[in-house]
């Protein structure tokens, strides 16, 4: 298979445009698009302007613009430059950093309920335990059936005092 330069080379040479042609539909400069057909991606500073220029030169051309990008990740894997992103700072991960990545790639929505289901049964399995925790030292157990001893020997009950 031909490599995305010879494509897009190809394809602009059939439809018998000139380099200077396509810059002017695609708004690409002529150094970018003679670039990518010589297949020198180090005019690019970053492969997102590479993809850029080539899918938009592509889908002028009415070139397979999707077909085409897997051709041009599949070449840009074999260089040493674009093979890896490039960092985005110097600094290293820290835990923090790791915990806010993952906490970003939650889904709040089923997060949530997901908590939301998991400290009900928290509290539930906490008021169990509570009760029956309760109802094995409850004082009251201990003790005999209670009866009834009056204060005053009398069967009547006591007149209130003015």
């Amino acid at each position: 298979m031909s490599t995305v330069a010879e494509q897009l080379r190809a394809a602009r040479e059939a439809r018998n445009l000139t380099v200077d042609q396509v810059a002017e539909l695609t708004k690409i400069r002529t150094d970018h698009l003679r670039a990518l057909e010589e297949g020198n991606f180090n005019v690019f500073s970053a492969p997102i302007y590479i993809r850029g220029s080539v899918k938009n030169y592509a889908a002028a051309l009415k070139l397979d613009a999707a077909a085409i990008l897997v051709c041009l990740d599949a070449e840009l894997g074999r260089t040493e430059k674009y093979s890896v992103p490039p960092p985005l700072s110097d600094q290293k991960k820290t835990f923090f950093d790791e915990l806010t990545l993952v906490l970003a790639k939650v889904n709040w929505k089923v997060g949530l309920v997901g908590i939301a289901l998991l400290l009900m049964a928290l509290v539930v399995g906490l008021m169990i335990w509570v009760l029956r925790h309760q109802q094995k030292h409850n004082p009251l157990k201990s003790l005999p059936p209670a009866r009834y001893q009056p204060a005053h020997t009398s069967d009547t009950l006591p007149l209130p005092k003015h």
